[in-house]
């Protein structure tokens, strides 16, 4: 089992950042993502990183604009989003998949989300 709590979101004018933080406990060993939901879309992914943190991979929609890392002495994920746009306004959930050792996960487990509005 893997517990997960996201954090960080909130209100950002376009053009701004926001780093949104992940939040685990329970196993350790796990590759962890990040997905998105909009109002009337389906899930998105946008971003994962492999257990070690050694490779990354990313959504076409925030390629050169968003981070992913994780700190595993603190079993903590984050996801840096610069130059945000108003069409990057959705909940955005994190994700861990503990059978995976690449970047490209398909999640176990979900956290419960956090609201990222992006004005224009």
């Amino acid at each position: 089992q893997v517990q997960l709590v996201e954090s960080g979101g909130g209100l950002v004018q376009a053009g701004g950042s926001l780093k949104l933080s992940c939040a685990a406990s329970g196993r350790t060993r796990y590759a962890m993502g990040w997905f998105r939901q909009a109002p009337g879309k389906e899930r998105e992914f946008v971003a994962g990183i492999s257990w070690s943190g050694g490779s990354t991979y990313y959504g076409d929609s925030v390629k050169g604009r968003f981070t992913i890392s994780r700190d595993n002495a603190k079993n903590t994920g984050y996801l840096q989003m610069n130059s945000l746009k108003p069409e990057d306004t959705a909940v955005y959930y994190c994700a861990a998949d503990p059978r995976s050792y690449s970047p490209i996960i398909t999640p176990a487990y979900w956290g419960q989300g956090t609201q990222v509005t992006v004005s224009s």
